[in-house]
């Protein structure tokens, strides 16, 4: 797939894909709490900084960012889909969040001034982009000298089993096509030595890479399943695409693939982040 026709269908998928997002909001954050943890801890904000989101989704690390900014802190929330930024700007209100501004943000080419910012982060945001050297690129422009970013990316297909079993089974049934090697995509940066020279090439330096666990937990296949369609995405879209005799199948195939994380209650499906801070 060309690179513009890339953009344009993730576009309209994450603007379909936010309430979804919404609405599972609560169970994201769980899930995906170390990872954050890590990042914040690992930009180190302080009072008075300007800290930039990328791909901020419904925003969550970035608002417990903005909790240690203060009052003469800024936290810009951003994502390339509008749908998401409302979803985000919805959720700091709640939080009584004051010193948050919300926009639109493409990463690849980043509306702000060069220098501007004290830190950016952008969780599970970089892998998915058409071009994550033009956008590690534009966020090493817009950080101030001595400025820093913490990312994160999922780590290989073989680490992260809570997604790679369903993709693997659609693939087996021809329902979805193999990905296309380097394109964008959920385990493309899964590579330590891939993501450094990313970094190293968009003029970043002190290098910190570590990897973090997460847990997905689900009460038996049809709480996957259900899960699983409401935020939307590739296996959302092929479900409801997909026969009765297909969903059978995909049902009885995870059922057999979860089979070694059974646990009293359901299932717990391991993932595993590669998460990266750099100045």
């Amino acid at each position: 797939m060309e690179l513009e026709e890339y953009r344009r269908t993730a576009l309209e998928s994450w603007q379909a894909m936010a309430s979804g997002w919404e609405r599972r909001r609560e169970e994201i954050e769980r899930v995906t709490l170390p990872v954050s943890e890590w990042m914040v801890q690992a930009l180190d904000p302080q009072p008075g900084d300007t800290v930039l989101e990328l791909a901020a989704g419904p925003g969550g690390t970035g608002f417990a960012a903005a909790a240690i900014l203060g009052e003469q802190g800024r936290l810009i929330s951003s994502d390339f889909s509008s749908e998401m930024v409302e979803v985000a700007r919805r959720r700091a209100a709640e939080l009584g969040l004051a010193n948050v501004e919300h926009r639109v943000i493409d990463a690849e080419q980043i509306v702000l001034e060069t220098d501007s910012v004290d830190g950016v982060l952008c969780r599970f945001g970089f892998m998915l982009m058409p071009d994550p050297g033009a956008a590690l690129a534009e966020t090493r422009r817009v950080l101030r000298p001595g400025g820093r970013l913490a990312l994160a990316v999922w780590s290989t297909a073989a680490d992260n089993p809570w997604v790679a079993i369903a993709g693997r089974i659609l693939a087996e049934r021809g329902l979805s096509p193999p990905p296309e090697p380097g394109a964008p995509g959920m385990f493309v940066l899964a590579d330590e030595g891939r993501l450094r020279e990313l970094l190293g090439g968009a003029g970043f330096g002190d290098q910190h890479i570590e990897r973090v666990s997460v847990l997905f937990e689900f009460d038996d296949v049809n709480d996957y399943i259900v899960r699983t369609t409401d935020l939307g995405g590739m296996f959302s879209r092929i479900w409801g695409d997909a026969s009765e005799e297909d969903r059978n199948a995909i049902t009885v195939r995870l059922a057999e693939a979860f089979a070694p994380f059974a646990v009293d209650g359901g299932y717990e499906l391991p993932g595993v982040a590669v998460v990266a801070a750099a100045s």
